[in-house]
């Protein structure tokens, strides 16, 4: 094919996808090979493609590609999450826009109308995802709602409950007012917030003195209609005179008794508690020890009810205002003070968390975490970085049961199912019911189905085995061959709402866990450090950066900042940084692409470079497979970068070059040839476009002998002589300074310069001579001993050079120059001096920086011997 002037990103992202799709290339099927295998973190069906997913399906892709090219059976399952908070809001908003209350339709009704928002707005976030060249197994992608899915998440829930690990009752839940629903404790976001205390004063009943009343402190005065009970500390001498008393709740006058108990902190506030065992945990449990009232003044929607007794039907945080001013009027707000405490946030909603009293489902986890633990502190279960075992082991040692019922329409309906008497019976179907009823004798009558659903993290924990119906048919082909999968790639904030219940899934269903290694990502930041998101305005749209960027360029943008674990700042100029790579790429294969071909012989220079770039190339391969068995997918693409850039671009393709107009030997042509296609190999995992789109030009061969670069074979290593890259180095340094030599004095680069040198390194500079020569435009090489007149010098390593510069540059402009140079060395050299004679520096000191400073001392009385050298060499 003919090669255009410049790269167009869109046309070669459009054409090899869908050729990638027609071919097959991402499909997988069970097989004699190795199986290699990723689970797609499946995104929420309400979302669209935002920087963390591109970090992260990035860095799937990355890695599924590799795999692929390795000869593994790669299989990348895609799907999507039903998220039943999230979809279940914004299919409730839609419906108000059209002006429909949820309340008014009946469940099926309802969800007639999610189905349809789904089928129109839920694989969006799929689509984009084919944008950014990911490779999944598009026939595999699932969603967890489908009646597969669904139904394995429903016989999970009956042998969980057999089994006696899920129970219901009442307890204190998480509440989230605005979704209307429980929450786990992981669901919950605990923040610092700025809050007023509130000192509110209790009157004391039947006492002897006049107007006696106890100050409580308190956040939340708006719960005081809901109290049962002042508690004091026993131990506490200044309340001893109030035992077996009552008090009366402000405003309402109801009475209380004042109790005792070792909970309460006399160091806190006042040193006496108002008990409101509806609406705080803690107080729930004091109100259990004492046998206490429960007065639940709350709506779901958090606005107060009718047992608040005042202000009914108002919003909670209008009701704390409106209390604490009904406080003030009465006389009963002894002060305020400002404070700042711990809140719960809904992690879907951000809405304030209510702790509630309801009747929910609950899945006893204890029992179930100790072998999900166990895999991960043994290391059959790797977390990469592994700095989050510690903060997984302090979790999964301290689990509490988990609320697994949710207020809910969306999502899979639990199987439980109740008779007029509410008596209860676990079945998968109403006639399954009706029958566990009849052999229990229990009445029949009017059974109906639980209203409530499943938490969206209990479906999606059976997620890397049920996208295999590996629970509902344990034994089939594709669970027995992909399982346990190989990687997960997901954000540490998931660790434990979703990876240790796939563990725990994994182990308590299949006996194993569901994968090898977790790559956690980092959060994806802004230059100022704040994590991006759409409110903050500081989120680029990832469709709009592939727009301008191209996608192998936003891919290459992403990765060079992300190492496992720690945040990325990201900058736009990381994807331009991308673009250029691929330019920089396209620009190498026009050159060479461009050579005419002769049946000359190879230059000197044109073999030791082949010799040499091998050699390079072997190196970094070691060093890649290095970065990749860690999990530093940043690091190996750096390798890569430096490798491709630097010594293919940069100095192995300028020495290949043929002379301008001159042809270049067939077998130097055939040579680099050979090393572009392992070049395309090596960066297609990270740039698979351009790669592909370069893999099919006719330079390399006829198409028909090529598979594509998708499938063609990973570059392996081999050994390599680290004296000769070594020795390489030198010669790229002598190079290097002799450029600089010619940018300080203003020498055009067109210009020969002699060069002599005074080797003792061991170095064989005859044998790298046509390189030198080539590079840095040398007209011949010498030897020499001392340093000739007129020349300038420097050092690489042990080895001198002279450079013959009498002719190219104002002596008297060189002889100030070099005079200056020495007088600022001097003025350098004495205050390290100064230093190292200061007895309490060198015996005080740290031993490395004293060593430092010797160094220091070394290499400016060297650079003063050689600038000296060359000042009585100037004519």
């Amino acid at each position: 094919m003919s090669i255009a002037k410049t790269y167009s990103p869109k046309e070669a992202e459009d054409k090899w996808y869908t050729y990638w799709l027609e071919k097959g290339f991402f499909r997988s099927v069970p097989d004699d090979r190795e199986p290699y295998t990723i689970v797609m973190p499946p995104p929420n069906v309400t979302g669209v493609l935002h920087m963390g997913h591109m970090l992260n399906n990035t860095i799937q892709d990355v890695l599924i590609r590799r795999a692929r090219m390795q000869g593994k059976n790669a299989c990348w399952v895609p799907g999507t999450d039903h998220a039943s908070i999230a979809t279940e809001a914004k299919v409730v908003s839609m419906l108000k826009d059209k002006g429909i209350n949820k309340k008014e339709l009946t469940r099926e009704q309802f969800l007639e109308h999610a189905w349809e928002w789904k089928e129109k707005y839920g694989g969006i976030i799929l689509k984009q995802l084919e944008k950014l060249g990911a490779s999944c197994d598009w026939d595999r992608t699932r969603f967890t709602m489908e009646p597969d899915l669904s139904d394995a998440v429903i016989d999970a829930f009956i042998r969980l409950y057999r089994k006696g690990y899920i129970y219901r009752g009442v307890r204190m839940v998480n509440w989230d007012p605005q979704g209307r629903t429980a929450l786990s404790d992981e669901e919950v976001i605990r923040r610092e917030v700025n809050q007023t205390l509130y000192y509110v004063r209790y009157a004391v009943k039947d006492v002897d003195e006049e107007a006696t009343y106890l100050t409580i402190a308190t956040t939340r005065p708006e719960t005081i209609m809901a109290d049962t009970a002042v508690c004091i500390n026993p131990n506490d001498p200044r309340y001893a005179h109030l035992r077996g008393r009552k008090a009366l709740v402000p405003l309402i006058n109801r009475e209380i008794p004042i109790i005792e108990d070792e909970y309460v902190d006399m160091e806190f506030g006042t040193g006496c508690l108002k008990v409101t065992p509806a609406h705080d945990l803690n107080d729930y449990e004091l109100g259990l020890r004492h046998n206490l009232e429960v007065i639940d003044i709350l709506n779901d929607d958090g606005t107060l009810n009718e047992q608040a007794q005042i202000l009914v039907g108002e919003d909670r945080f209008k009701a704390r205002k409106a209390v604490a001013r009904l406080l003030e009027e009465a006389g009963q707000l002894e002060k305020t003070e400002p404070y700042k405490s711990q809140v719960g946030f809904s992690e879907r909603t951000d809405a304030a968390i209510e702790p509630k009293l309801s009747m929910q489902w609950f899945c006893r986890m204890k029992e179930l975490a100790r072998p999900a633990l166990d895999y991960v502190l043994n290391g059959e279960v790797k977390l990469i970085p592994d700095k989050f075992i510690s903060t997984y082991r302090h979790w999964m040692e301290n689990i509490k049961d988990w609320t697994i019922s949710r207020q809910l329409w969306w999502g899979q309906r639990i199987p439980a199912w109740y008779n007029a008497q509410n008596e209860w019976v676990v079945a998968k179907t109403e006639e399954e019911a009706r029958n566990l009823f009849e052999a229990e004798g229990k009445s029949t009558e009017r059974i109906h189905q639980e209203d409530d659903v499943l938490d969206t993290w209990f479906s999606s924990g059976l997620w890397p085995m049920s996208v295999f119906d590996g629970t509902r048919h344990p034994d089939n082909d594709d669970i027995r061959y992909y399982y346990p999968t190989n990687d997960l790639v997901t954000a540490p904030e998931i660790l434990f709402f979703w990876v240790a219940r796939m563990i725990i899934f994994g182990h308590e269903f299949r006996q194993r866990p569901p994968f090898k290694n977790v790559y956690l990502t980092g959060i994806v930041r802004d230059k100022l450090g704040r994590k991006m998101s759409k409110s903050l305005g500081n989120s680029p749209d990832p469709i709009e950066l592939m727009e301008q960027y191209g996608t192998d360029g936003v891919r290459v943008g992403m990765l060079l900042s992300s190492p496992a674990g720690n945040d990325l700042m990201f900058d736009v100029a990381y994807c331009e940084q991308g673009r250029n790579f691929a330019n920089k790429i396209w620009n190498a294969f026009r050159l060479v692409k461009g050579w005419e071909v002769a049946d000359s012989a190879s230059t000197p220079a044109q073999r030791e470079a082949a010799s040499w770039f091998q050699h390079r190339f072997n190196q970094a391969m070691a060093e890649i497979d290095a970065h990749f068995a860690a999990y530093r997918i940043s690091d190996a693409l750096m390798a890569t970068y430096k490798l491709v850039w630097d010594d293919f671009c940069s100095w192995y393709l300028e020495l290949m070059k043929p002379a301008y107009q001159q042809p270049i030997a067939k077998e130097a042509l055939e040579t680099t040839k050979g090393f572009f296609a392992s070049v395309l190999k090596l960066i297609h995992p990270f740039m698979p476009f351009i790669s592909e789109e370069l893999w099919h030009d006719e330079l390399f061969g006829p198409r028909a002998e090529r598979d594509c670069c998708i499938v063609a074979e990973y570059p392996k290593g081999g050994a390599y002589d680290e004296k000769k890259l070594a020795d390489f180095a030198g010669i790229q340094q002598v190079v290097s300074e002799v450029r600089n030599l010619r940018n300080a004095k203003q020498i055009s680069p067109k210009t020969p310069l002699p060069l002599m040198i005074n080797a003792t390194s061991g170095i064989d500079f005859a044998r790298y001579a046509d390189c030198i020569q080539k590079m840095a435009n040398v007209s011949d090489i010498g030897v020499a001993t001392t340093q000739p007149a007129g020349s300038t010098s420097f050092l690489v390593g042990k080895d001198e050079f002279y450079v013959s510069l009498a002719q190219n540059i104002d002596v008297e402009a060189e002889r100030e120059r070099i005079t200056k140079e020495i007088e600022y060395l001097q003025g350098f050299l004495r205050s390290v001096n100064a230093k190292l004679s200061n007895d309490r520096f060198v015996q005080n000191a740290k031993p490395e920086v004293v060593a430092n400073e010797r160094n220091k001392k070394a290499d400016a009385e060297a650079k003063i011997k050689l600038l000296e050298e060359s000042l009585a060499n100037l004519l």
